[in-house]
């Protein structure tokens, strides 16, 4: 099997803007509160073009909590699936209490992937905004792109590459894509 790279992208602050309260970021509650952030769509569009998987992969813990619904959460995703260059919404609908192996830190929502989709993880890449985003890219094998948004929270120790906006990191993403990759 052909084995691909992949650009795993956190969705709320990355992909669409997250409501921060308190210093904290939060996920649109409905449809009608998601923006999707400027330069996404290029981005995506230019990550997809480059022969990457565009995969976001988002905890969804406001499910769990009974904050939000699922198909609330599913229709939101629809309308980034349908006005994105991406190729899946990968949702972890747990909170930290449940113990899956999909709720970022843990690594299993970029693994299960991986194995489903034929991604190379060592020619990919996890974008987050949160320490989440960036230990879970680091348990997965993958290099990481941390977009820092100031929130006040814990902040990730190490990262690939520190950037203010998706756009910006691409340079970073498509260069650990060619790592490695066949010349014909």
């Amino acid at each position: 099997m052909n084995l691909r790279p992949a650009v795993f992208l956190d969705r709320d602050g990355v992909v669409n803007a997250a409501s921060v309260r308190d210093g904290r970021p939060h996920p649109p509650a409905t449809l009608d509160e998601l923006r999707i952030l400027d330069g996404v769509p290029e981005a995506c569009r230019r990550l997809r073009a480059a022969g990457l998987l565009v995969l976001v992969a988002t905890n969804q813990p406001d499910i769990a909590r009974g904050a939000t619904s699922a198909g609330e959460v599913a229709r939101i995703n629809d309308v980034l699936l349908e006005q994105l260059a991406i190729d899946a919404v990968l949702v972890c609908p747990h909170d930290d209490v449940d113990g899956c192996h999909c709720r970022k830190p843990k690594p299993g929502l970029l693994l299960d992937a991986a194995d489903a989709w034929g991604v190379d993880l060592g020619r990919s890449t996890m974008v987050g905004d949160r320490w989440r985003d960036i230990d879970a890219g680091h348990a997965a094998g993958v290099s990481t792109v941390f977009l820092d948004r100031g929130y006040l929270e814990r902040r990730p120790r190490e990262y690939g590459l520190r950037s203010d906006e998706l756009i910006h990191a691409l340079p970073f993403i498509l260069a650990r894509a060619d790592q490695g990759a066949r010349v014909p």
